[in-house]
């Protein structure tokens, strides 16, 4: 009897559909044919039949006996040796096949493969790239490239294929021409409307070719969502970057996400990747286009949810997941004006991140004095001596070279007196906490000192976007941190990119023969949530807010970060929340709100509801526990278990709070 695998093959022989001339070649290769292609790269836009074509070219190697690595752009680390750690087999064992799929995720790594990883491959190996975007013309107008490199730029069915895909899917024939008429030859398309079959299509209904072709689609496919709990969980994988049963779980507390993830994987337009699933492009956007018009609040809520548990993950993942937290978090709101001002998004000279080393340092003194003159140069001297590890440097990614450089200061207060009296840029952030607000002792203020670039200096780049990255994870981590300078030398341009985001001190001291702007942030005043908020809030529409000026997921935020410090009166004492209206009448507001907390998670109990959720909450904050999975093992419980009490807990108690905290009533 025949195994599950193979019988998923059969059906995906069965059902594939065109492309043969590229199945041929392919088979070649496998073959061992010496004119055959080594590498084979396929483009064409989102939903002409990549990632298909790749699956079958994937099943062939497969039942060759080959070694199959199957990477997927999408989540691609941004540093080569990711890459070559993921796709090591392809080095060192002859005949292994390597399929990327979704490349143009990881476009920037396209000059380091030609030049630096394909050359290497093991003897007989076979790669297989597929993108939306076409190669670099230098790789296919090279002549030693172009005797191994098979480049096919896919095309959308004839109409002889597009037939033959709806008689294979078993759509009925008085459906077929209505669907040909209105899908043309996509292959997205064609397999969206032959998954919806008959059902949800009244015989009334006249299909005609219109930009609106997905969003009809997935009305007929989707149709009736079985539960309330189905269409939450849509919501989820429409807006998340990826969408795995974790980030279910930790949006969707309540629901047996188990059982939602089972049935968002049976869905035609989604994938599946290690990191969890995401839709077809056009099957993203569309859907997310009609949940924004069907059920808009329910769309932003489930976006704020999203936006929640990347900022816990901000605080709790380890520190190298940081920026890529962070980037999560930019694509859930990709489309706001502001991050439009600030970030790139652009794959051009894509670079990767580097702690500093001394054999760079020359080639960043070099640099800084190319673009800030020798005073500045001197500075960093200064600096990498005082806080190497506040340095990171960047390498091309496609050929390793060092082209910029930054440095994140983290200074406590009070203030150094040397530091002072050498960095002017440094005595200009101190004298402005000294105005504005002074920096409590045992505090610190970080700067963002430097941004070097020489190619595109201090303009919006993937180098400013990556080290804004790395600052804002630094600062939803940091404790004690009291504020957060960047240091721009073109002020007056700077000051209208971050308007609504960071406060111009108005200091612009000088260093040799320039002048830099200073733009400052409390986080004392906004935490860190609220702050990236206004990265798609425009700023004539506040989030409601509480009697002290905190809207609902700050005043959560805040709860969430002094419960760790439950046990440690002195740092509780420097937690956010002590600014609520909660210990506005306290004569020890610190002691007294730390009773207050205790006896809220106390009165969970009181609601069958709550049992389960105040004894994670007491085993998590309050007894002593070192780690979380340490609390887990105290009540006897699995650990997803536990996390989906705690959930809950937090929720409850959250929800308490906020009505003290509206209402006044302890």
């Amino acid at each position: 009897m025949a195994s599950v695998g193979e019988r998923l093959n059969r059906a995906r022989e069965r059902a594939f559909i065109g492309r043969e001339e590229d199945v041929q070649r392919f088979r070649a290769a496998l073959s061992g044919d010496p004119l055959a292609p080594f590498a084979f790269y396929l483009h064409g836009p989102g939903g002409i039949g990549k990632s298909t074509l790749l699956r079958s070219l994937a099943d062939q190697a497969r039942a060759e006996g080959r070694l199959l690595v199957e990477l997927d752009g999408r989540f691609v680390g941004r540093d080569p040796a990711d890459f070559e750690r993921a796709a090591a087999a392809f080095l060192d064992t002859p005949g292994t096949v390597l399929v990327v799929d979704s490349f143009e995720h990881c476009q920037w790594l396209e000059s380091w493969l030609w030049q630096r990883f394909l050359p290497r491959a093991a003897d007989d190996a076979l790669v297989v790239l597929a993108g939306r975007l076409a190669p670099q013309p230098q790789w296919t107008a090279d002549p030693a490239w172009a005797a191994v490199l098979h480049v096919r730029e896919l095309e959308p069915f004839s109409e002889e294929q597009a037939r033959s895909l709806l008689t294979t899917a078993r759509l009925p024939p008085e459906l077929r021409e209505r669907v040909l008429r209105f899908a043309g030859g996509n292959p997205l398309a064609l397999s969206l409307a032959a998954a919806a079959g008959e059902a949800g299509w009244s015989r009334e209904e006249i299909w005609a070719p219109s930009a609106d072709i997905l969003r009809t689609l997935l009305t007929g496919l989707v149709g009736e969502v079985p539960t309330s709990a189905h269409r939450r969980a849509l919501e989820v994988a429409a807006q998340a970057h990826s969408t795995s049963e974790e980030l279910l779980a930790a949006v969707l507390p309540e629901e047996d996400v188990h059982r939602l993830f089972a049935w968002l994987r049976e869905l035609p337009f989604m994938e599946s990747t290690p990191q969890g699933l995401y839709p077809h492009d056009a099957a993203r956007e569309t859907l997310a286009a009609d949940l924004r018009w069907r059920a808009p609040n329910a769309f932003e809520t489930m976006r704020q949810r999203l936006a929640d548990e990347y900022l816990r993950l901000l605080r709790e993942a380890p520190e190298q997941r940081g920026w890529t937290v962070t980037d999560e978090l930019f694509y859930l709101f990709r489309e706001g004006k502001t991050l439009a001002r600030l970030r790139t998004w652009s794959r051009e000279d894509e670079v990767h991140e580097r702690p500093l080393t001394p054999d760079d340092l020359d080639v960043v003194l070099r640099m800084t004095e190319e673009t800030e003159g020798p005073a500045s140069a001197e500075l960093v001297r200064y600096w990498a001596q005082r806080q190497p590890q506040a340095f990171s440097v960047y390498r091309l990614v496609s050929t390793g070279r060092v082209v910029a450089f930054t440095a994140r200061l983290a200074l406590p207060a009070p203030p150094d007196a040397e530091d002072v009296a050498t960095d002017p840029v440094v005595a200009a952030a101190w004298a402005y906490t000294e105005a504005d607000r002074p920096v409590s002792p045992g505090d610190h203020i970080g700067v963002s000192r430097f941004s070097v670039y020489p190619g595109r200096y201090q303009v919006p780049s993937r180098v400013i976007d990556l080290s804004s990255s790395r600052a804002q994870a630094e600062a939803a981590r940091a404790r004690g941190r009291a504020y957060g300078f960047a240091v721009y030398q073109d002020a007056e341009t700077w000051a209208e990119r971050v308007r609504g985001t960071l406060t111009d001190t108005g200091a612009r001291p000088r260093v040799g023969a320039y002048t830099y702007g200073v733009f400052a942030v409390d986080w004392r005043r906004i935490p860190v949530e609220t702050w990236l908020g206004h990265f798609i809030s425009p700023p004539d529409t506040p989030a409601p807010s509480g009697p002290s000026g905190f809207s609902r997921s700050a005043f959560d935020q805040a709860v969430r970060e002094a419960l760790p410090h439950w046990r440690d009166p002195g740092a509780f004492a420097a937690c956010a929340l002590l600014r609520t209206r909660l210990a506005a009448d306290f004569a020890d507001p610190a002691e007294e709100l730390r009773a207050l907390l205790r006896r809220a998670v106390d009165d969970l109990a009181r609601d069958p509801r709550g049992v389960r959720a105040r004894e994670a909450l007491t085993a998590g904050y309050f007894s002593g526990a070192p780690t979380q999975e340490a609390a887990a093992r105290r009540l006897g419980l699995p650990y997803g278990t536990y996390r989906r009490h705690l959930r809950q807990g937090l929720d409850l108690l959250c929800e308490a709070l906020w009505a003290q905290e509206l209402h006044g009533t302890r």
